[in-house]
C-alpha cells in the first residue's frame, strides 16, 4: 500500500482527492463510450402509413435491442439512423425528402411485388426489398446489414 501511495505522489504531496475524483470520473466516462461502441445501439425509424403495424414492428425490434421508434411520416434523419420504409408513403414525400431517403439507403418494406415497386425501391437505392407480411427475425438481420454497411 505504502508503495502506491508514493507512485500517486508526484510531488512529494498526496493528491487533492479532488483530481482523484475527476481522473476517475474521466476513466468512467471512456469506459461508457467503450461499452456503447461494443454494443453498437442501432436506431431504427420505421416509416409506415399503418400507424398500428409500425408500431407494432417498432415494438418488436426494441424486444430485439434496437433503439426502434414508429411514425407514419418521414422526419429528419439521425446520422446512421436506419430507416425501415413502407412503399405507401412515398407518395405524400416532397424531393428534399426523397433525397434524405435515398440518401439513407432504407430498407422497403411493402405488400407489393410488382416490378414498379421494385423500380420505386431502386430509385431510393434501397439496401433491401422485403413483401409483407415480413418475418421479425428477417426485418431484423436486413438492419443489422444496412447498418454495418
Amino acid at each position: 500500500m505504502r508503495a502506491e501511495l508514493e507512485i500517486a505522489q508526484s510531488d512529494g504531496e498526496a493528491p487533492p482527492v479532488e483530481r482523484l475524483i475527476g481522473d476517475l470520473g474521466e476513466a468512467l466516462n471512456l469506459l461508457g463510450e467503450v461499452e456503447s461502441a461494443v454494443l453498437a445501439i442501432v436506431h431504427v425509424l420505421v416509416v409506415d402509413d399503418d400507424e398500428r403495424l409500425g408500431e407494432l414492428t417498432a415494438r418488436g425490434l426494441r424486444r430485439l435491442g434496437f433503439d426502434a421508434e414508429s411514425t407514419g411520416r418521414l422526419r429528419t434523419l439521425r446520422p446512421r439512423e436506419v430507416v425501415v420504409f413502407d412503399l405507401g408513403v412515398s407518395g405524400s414525400l416532397d424531393a428534399a425528402e426523397l433525397a434524405a431517403l435515398k440518401g439513407a439507403k432504407p430498407i422497403v418494406v411493402t405488400g407489393a411485388a410488382d416490378p414498379g415497386s421494385r423500380a420505386i425501391a431502386e430509385d431510393l437505392d434501397a439496401s433491401s426489398y422485403l413483401v409483407k407480411p415480413v418475418e421479425l427475425d428477417e426485418l431484423a438481420a436486413a438492419i443489422k446489414r444496412r447498418a454495418s454497411a
